[in-house]
């Protein structure tokens, strides 16, 4: 784990230089790593993830970590797998994937939206969340940024906690429709969600969607967890956005970066991490390290990333993906244990 901790110091070293000249200096330490397991019950990291839902498992070529968050996921397994399932799927699994290739089985998942990745498939340049620029920028017009958030779950939140940290005001955007998963662990939705206003828009409803645009145009960052494909669905690409607003800043959260083929991939936590190489290697293969390590270090990334962006003036989207993040924290390429 020295890498990761190595890396938390230097994204927080980041962000208490910059929000401190941006109004309060925000201290983070390695207990950030940590936060969501004072509210879930979560085991020991390893073959399996922490809560249980992820699993490294032996393709024929080589290893592939498979995460089933959502019940929906279970009904996406005969069709992954071209066979018939019982109520507990981690057998079939188990049983049809050393048949198989991994990289078919990864690119099958990813057909049916399941959350499957090879073990350090992805590579990183840096550690830093790549800004890109989409617009000239402008000055800021008021001392306190106003940000507005809607991601949901772990890495987004937690960069919008620390912008709230740091002095913004930020306002927590929710659909009645789709509503943050995290609302579901109350502590851990308040600990994250707890400085924040709170503002409900019908995404569905020309009015909601007239108004979201609305708060966009009149805010410095935007906070967003979801695919791309999600934004054109709604008319909000990014080229519109900045039109409408050239110092906006967008903290963009996905699985794999905001353009590439993979940029409407499904990723979470703990099979972004082993994307990019973030495990521990045993003679037994892959094991998982910490709990979802890409959301906590992508939420700093994240952070790290706006404060610099609101620095330059924004028109900036900062390119916060999990894969990415946990790829240039584990560094160097992989190393299998010997046996």
């Amino acid at each position: 784990m020295s890498a990761v901790a190595a890396a938390v110091r230097a994204f927080g070293h980041e962000i208490a230089a910059r929000s401190a000249r941006l109004g309060r200096r925000v201290a983070v330490d390695e207990g950030v790593l940590a936060e969501r397991a004072a509210f879930f019950s979560l085991g020991e990291p390893g073959e399996w993830s922490a809560n249980r839902t992820c699993r490294m498992v032996r393709a024929l070529d080589d290893w592939i970590a498979v995460n089933l968050p959502r019940e929906t996921d279970l009904d996406l397994i005969p069709a992954w797998l071209g066979c018939a399932l019982d109520a507990e799927p981690w057998p079939a699994i188990v049983q049809a994937a050393p048949a198989r290739l991994a990289g078919d089985l990864v690119e099958d998942a990813q057909r049916l939206g399941l959350a499957v990745a090879r073990v350090g498939s992805v590579s990183a340049a840096g550690a830093r969340a790549p800004l890109r620029r989409m617009a000239a920028g402008a000055a800021r017009s008021r001392r306190r940024p106003r940000v507005l958030d809607l991601s949901s779950l772990w890495a987004g939140p937690l960069c919008g906690a620390l912008l709230a940290d740091a002095g913004a005001e930020v306002i927590k955007v929710e659909s009645p429709g789709r509503p943050d998963g995290a609302r579901d662990t109350p502590g851990f939705f308040a600990r994250l969600n707890g400085g924040k206003a709170s503002l409900v828009l019908d995404f569905t409803r020309r009015e909601g969607l007239t108004r979201l645009a609305a708060e966009i145009e009149t805010a410095d960052v935007l906070i967003t967890s979801a695919r791309p494909r999600a934004f054109a669905a709604l008319g909000l690409e990014p080229g519109v956005l900045f039109a409408a607003n050239p110092g906006l800043t967008w903290v963009a959260v996905t699985g794999y970066g905001w353009t590439g083929e993979d940029r409407n991939r499904v990723g979470f936590g703990d099979d972004a991490a082993a994307a990019g190489g973030l495990v521990r290697w045993t003679v037994d293969g892959p094991r998982f390290m910490g709990d979802a390590l890409a959301d906590p270090l992508t939420g700093l990334a994240g952070a790290a990333g706006a404060l610099r962006a609101l620095e330059l003036g924004g028109g900036l989207l900062v390119d916060a993906a999990l894969a990415v993040t946990a790829a240039s924290v584990a560094g160097n390429p992989r190393q299998e244990a010997a046996a």
